[in-house]
C-alpha cells in the first residue's frame, strides 16, 4: 500500500482517458494509479495495470471508415466505449477521473457516475475534466491534484509549464511574419483544430484561421477550404487518436487532396503532419510539447532547437508522398 510522506494511505486512482494518466503521473501519483483506460499510453511504467474500457467502434480502416461507424455507434444511442464495471467495482477506487468534453474520446460520464454510486458508494469521488482552452487544461490539474491532496506538487508542476509556455510566447515575439496557420484534426471528413489550437497557434508566433479559442472542430468540405481566401501559409495535420505511422497509412490520398489547394502551405512545402494520438488532442501536461512543435513549424529560424527535439514526432507531408 502507498503511503503519503505524512503517512496516510494515498488514494486508490482510476484514469478512464489518457489525458488524466498524465496528470496524475506528472503530479507525482503514477503509483497510485489501479486501473486505466485501453487507451492510457504514457507515461512508461503503465504496463501491467488493468484496463477498464474497450471501444464499440470496429473499423480499423480508413479515416472515412472510423467516422462512419463512429457515427452508427452514435446513432444507435450507444456510447462509443464499454466500461467493465466488475473489474471497476472489484478495484475499490477512491478517485476516478474521467470527461465530458467528447462523446467519442473516453466512457461517458453518465456511465461513469452511474458505476460510481451503483457499485462504489458514496466516499467515491469523480472527478469531471472538461478542457475547452488551454488555462481549462491547468484547471483540470488542479481539480485532479485537490482530489489526490497534491496541492504541493500541483504548483511546482504548473510552474514549471506555465514558465516553458511564456518563454515560448516570449520569443515568438521576435517574428518578423506571422504566418497564417491552420490545423487540421481529422482526414476524411476533413476537421478543423479548435478549442485550445487558436491559443496555441498565437503563442508560437503564428495567426490562427477559421476558429476561434473554445470553439469545437468544424467539419469542412473541399470546396470550403478552397474558398479559404486568404489561404494558408502553414497546416498542421494531427489527426485525433492517430500516430505518425497510422496516419502514414492515408498520406498519399490525402496529399493528393491537399495539393489541389491553391495555398501557400501547398506551394511551399509548409505542410506538417505531427503525431497527433501524443499531442494536440491530448489535453494532458504535454500540451506544452505541442506548442513547442507547432512554434518549430511556423517560426522555424527562432525555434530551431524545439524542431531538433521533436524530429520524431513532426514530419512534412511532401516526405511521404508528392501533393501535387
Amino acid at each position: 500500500m502507498s503511503t503519503q510522506a505524512d503517512g496516510s494511505r494515498r488514494p486508490r486512482v482510476v484514469s478512464l482517458l489518457p489525458s488524466a494518466t498524465e496528470h496524475v503521473a506528472a503530479l507525482g501519483y503514477q503509483d497510485a494509479l489501479v486501473g486505466i483506460s485501453h487507451e492510457c499510453d504514457f507515461p512508461m511504467g503503465l504496463s501491467g495495470l488493468p484496463i477498464l474500457t474497450s471501444s464499440k467502434v470496429l473499423s480499423k480502416g480508413t479515416s472515412l471508415a472510423i467516422d462512419q461507424d463512429v457515427r452508427r455507434v452514435l446513432r444507435e444511442a450507444l456510447g462509443v466505449y464499454d466500461l467493465d464495471t466488475q473489474r471497476l467495482e472489484q478495484l475499490e477506487p477512491d478517485v476516478i477521473v474521467t470527461q465530458d468534453l467528447c462523446d467519442v474520446c473516453a466512457v461517458s460520464l453518465k456511465d461513469v457516475e452511474a458505476a460510481a454510486v451503483n457499485l462504489l458508494g458514496d466516499h467515491v469521488q469523480v472527478v469531471n475534466l472538461h478542457p475547452m482552452c488551454l488555462e481549462d487544461i491547468w484547471t483540470d490539474m488542479a481539480s485532479v491534484a485537490r482530489a489526490l491532496g497534491a496541492q504541493t506538487e500541483l504548483a511546482s508542476a504548473l510552474e514549471e509549464r506555465r514558465g516553458r509556455i511564456a518563454a515560448i510566447a516570449e520569443r515568438a515575439q521576435a517574428a518578423t511574419h506571422r504566418p497564417r496557420t491552420l490545423t487540421i484534426e481529422w482526414l476524411d471528413p476533413i476537421m478543423l483544430g479548435g478549442l485550445w489550437m487558436p491559443e496555441l497557434i498565437e503563442l508560437g508566433g503564428g495567426t490562427p484561421m477559421v476558429t476561434v479559442p473554445g470553439e469545437k472542430a468544424p467539419t469542412w468540405t473541399d470546396a470550403d477550404l478552397a474558398r479559404l481566401d486568404p489561404a494558408p501559409d502553414v497546416v498542421l495535420v494531427k489527426p485525433c487518436g492517430f500516430d505518425l505511422e497510422r496516419t502514414r497509412q492515408e498520406a498519399a490520398a490525402f496529399a493528393q487532396r491537399i495539393g489541389r489547394f491553391d495555398w501557400p502551405a501547398v506551394h511551399n512545402d509548409r505542410v506538417f503532419v505531427a503525431d497527433g494520438n501524443a499531442y494536440f488532442n491530448r489535453p494532458g501536461p504535454r500540451i506544452v510539447e505541442s506548442l513547442e512543435i507547432l512554434a518549430s513549424c511556423m517560426q522555424p529560424e527562432l525555434f530551431a532547437a524545439e524542431a531538433l527535439a521533436h524530429r520524431d514526432a513532426v514530419v512534412r507531408l511532401s516526405q511521404w508522398a508528392p501533393m501535387r
